[in-house]
């Protein structure tokens, strides 16, 4: 796993700034006694965070173009970093898109949520 300022094997920074604490969570719905949907976040703890600078990306979803925020960003190995799961930070809601091996660590994909 790379170190706060480090470059990657590849030449390119994987990530920038500080480590950061983001909380894991997990949307769960229900549905209500009136038949309508609600949504609450189960919580998963905390991780250490190295996170990347915030890009717009267009993600075409059922033909509709929508723009989107993206961002990259370093954790170390963790059970409960899973693809679907979300974490909070900077007071936004980032969903786990992809993650892979990065050296010793994972390099997460990640999306902003609205």
């Amino acid at each position: 796993m790379s170190v706060p300022g480090s470059v990657s094997g590849n030449g390119a920074r994987s990530w920038i700034g500080s480590w950061i604490l983001a909380e894991v969570v997990e949307a769960v719905e229900a549905e209500t006694p009136y038949g309508g949907r609600s949504v609450s976040w189960q919580e998963h703890g905390q991780v250490w965070l190295g996170p990347g600078r915030e890009q717009p990306a267009e993600i075409v979803e059922d033909g509709r173009a929508r723009l989107r925020r993206r961002m990259e960003a370093a954790a170390r190995r963790d059970g409960r970093l899973v693809v679907g799961r979300s974490l909070r930070f900077r007071g936004g809601v980032w969903r786990i898109r992809s993650l892979g091996p990065d050296g010793n660590g994972l390099k997460l994909e990640l999306e902003g949520q609205e």
